[in-house]
């Protein structure tokens, strides 16, 4: 038997299944790419638009996460030089929805902790 400690062999089932996922996590763990999701959901827009709104993201970086994105089939760089999220783009926002009305009852929550502890 196998101890907690040690991780399970590469060529484990559980391995083999949780192999998506983790990398999609690792792909949306990347700073910034979730914001230009975010900024992309509603519609293309081309590299400066998206640049003004990410606020203090540099170009380079944006440069990079585009690419990221365009690499793995999440967005496409349109003949107009804009960018814009595939169906898989797409989905992975619909899929996010659920985090983010998650995230917001767990603020609300926090929040009402907050003021109950007068801080």
């Amino acid at each position: 038997m196998r101890s907690a400690s040690q991780p399970p062999p590469t060529n484990s089932r559980a391995d083999a299944s949780a192999a998506p996922l983790l990398a999609a996590m690792d792909l949306l763990g990347q700073r910034w790419i979730l914001r230009v999701i975010w900024e992309l959901e509603p519609g293309a827009l081309g590299f400066l638009e998206l640049r003004r709104r990410m606020g203090n993201c540099s170009s380079s970086m944006l440069s990079v996460r585009l690419q990221r994105l365009v690499e793995t089939g999440v967005a496409i760089k349109r003949a107009d030089k804009s960018y814009e999220l595939t169906t898989a783009g797409e989905e992975l926002g619909r899929a996010l929805d659920g985090v983010w009305k998650w995230s917001e009852r767990w603020s609300d929550n926090l929040e009402g902790d907050l003021d109950a502890d007068g801080g």
